[in-house]
């Protein structure tokens, strides 16, 4: 769809919203940018773009004589596409996008694709630092936090785009197409927004729906949904394990990874030369050197990238030692899986700070993965109760309730002994009590130096 000229609504103003509006502008659409707060002004969006002229703000209720006529309509991520306005404009048959099918129908170059419920920022990350090690032009964008949108007009045919993509950016894409796309777990989560596990898993296959064989893209072979999801995709699969030996794919043998084609191994990396801790980095590792075998870069590059890289800002981040106590900081384990793979990369005794939003979750698996690692387990938020019960009926009864972070880490500090771990790894969203789980992580880091 040429662009110029267009009428197209751009629903939510915050940061997706506000990059797809200004990349509208540059393709010379005429924008109209929706949110439903109705204390938002022009003037709040005064610096936010180059021009004022094909621009046009709405608040509050959206009427039928702003939806009639319009050509396209771009939602931002955070917005549900069973919300009522959503479904009366795909009623009218006007397209739905994403930001990422918006970025993708205007960027150029090589295009890398990664979801999964957990892993993915770290992947993304570490696939970006790969392919600068051999590649001029490259963007890390995405559910990262750097929307797709910004960079869309800057590629050209020599880049390479690495887009983290979230199973909410993968509701609405139409002909958005990686030449490698990765798929690094699915666990139950966001089931608040996809309402059944069955959509959620749709969601994340979405990722490789518009790839043929001349693509490839990249599994967890130990994974039995993305296994069985194999069957069903039309691409080259690369499959990595953790816990068997693969004759094509990479795999964990002992304390090295390997690549193999055909039975042919070749030596990847010793996980000692890494700087990342647990199984779950592991298989991180394997999935970025998936991608980057696909995306034509030797080994002795990928060596590099991965023997230089460190865990990513709130993924099992270590913060500080005091009194003898190591404190480390996992606010981006917003799920039970995330924060299972966080308490089994503990090496020692540990207290962990969980509870949060309620995304619907489950957290008996969380529970169990305690085994006896886990010497307190203090808790906040709105599933404090739920979790708490949950934990007692594991038979799980150290358990301290607080209200809020700060106290949360002041209580920890007092429980710990010499030679002990505090985690911060919450197995749920920080919506409610934080703006994301950067603040939150943020936050714990800020407190946890305050002991010093």
């Amino acid at each position: 769809m040429l662009l110029k000229g267009k009428r197209v609504l751009v629903f939510g103003a915050g940061k997706s919203g506000i990059s797809s509006t200004r990349l509208l502008q540059r393709q010379e659409a005429n924008v109209i940018l929706y949110d439903s707060n109705t204390k938002l002004t022009n003037k709040d969006f005064t610096d936010k773009f180059d021009t004022e002229h094909n621009f046009h703000l709405v608040t509050g209720e959206l009427k039928d004589e702003i939806i009639d006529g319009l050509d396209l309509l771009v939602i931002s991520p955070g917005v549900a596409i069973d919300l009522p306005e959503v479904v009366r404009i795909h009623e009218k048959n006007i397209p739905v996008w994403g930001e990422i099918e918006l970025a993708y129908r205007i960027s150029k170059g090589k295009i890398v694709g990664i979801t999964g419920t957990n892993g993915k920022t770290t992947t993304t990350t570490l696939v970006g630092e790969i392919m600068n090690t051999y590649y001029e032009e490259v963007y890390v964008v995405g559910n990262i936090g750097n929307p797709y949108t910004d960079v869309a007009m800057e590629t050209t045919d020599q880049s390479v785009a690495v887009i983290e993509l979230s199973s909410f950016q993968l509701e609405t894409i139409h002909e958005f197409k990686p030449d490698v796309s990765a798929i690094l777990n699915i666990t139950p989560d966001h089931l608040n927004r996809h309402h059944t596990m069955e959509n959620y898993i749709t969601m994340k296959e979405n990722i490789a729906k518009n790839q043929t064989d001349a693509e490839v893209c990249v599994l967890n072979y130990e994974d039995p949904i993305l296994r069985e999801m194999s069957n069903r995709l039309n691409t080259k699969i690369i499959f990595y394990s953790s816990a068997r030996e693969l004759k094509d794919g990479l795999f964990l043998e002992g304390e090295d990874i390997y690549y193999s084609t055909g039975g042919k191994r070749e030596f990847v990396v010793n996980i000692n030369e890494l700087k990342v801790l647990g199984k779950h980095s592991y298989e991180n590792i394997m999935a970025a050197t998936g991608i980057a075998v696909a995306m034509g870069i030797p080994m002795e590059f990928i060596h590099t990238a991965l023997v230089n890289f460190r865990a990513v800002e709130h993924r099992i981040e270590y913060v500080e030692t005091i009194n003898e106590v190591s404190y480390y900081n996992d606010s981006k384990g917003t799920n039970p899986d995330a924060s299972i793979k966080a308490v089994q990369a503990m090496r020692t005794p540990t207290i962990v700070i969980g509870g949060g939003y309620d995304k619907n979750s489950s957290f008996d698996e969380w529970i169990e993965a305690f085994e006896d690692k886990v010497k307190y387990l203090i808790l906040l938020g709105q599933t404090r109760e739920q979790i708490a019960e949950t934990a007692r009926r594991h038979g799980f009864h150290n358990i301290i309730m607080v209200n809020d972070l700060k106290e949360a880490v002041r209580i920890s500090a007092e429980k710990a002994e010499k030679g002990d771990s505090v985690l911060l790894s919450p197995a749920c969203a920080s919506w409610g009590m934080f703006e994301n789980y950067e603040q939150r992580g943020t936050l714990f880091k800020e407190y946890v130096r305050e002991l010093l």
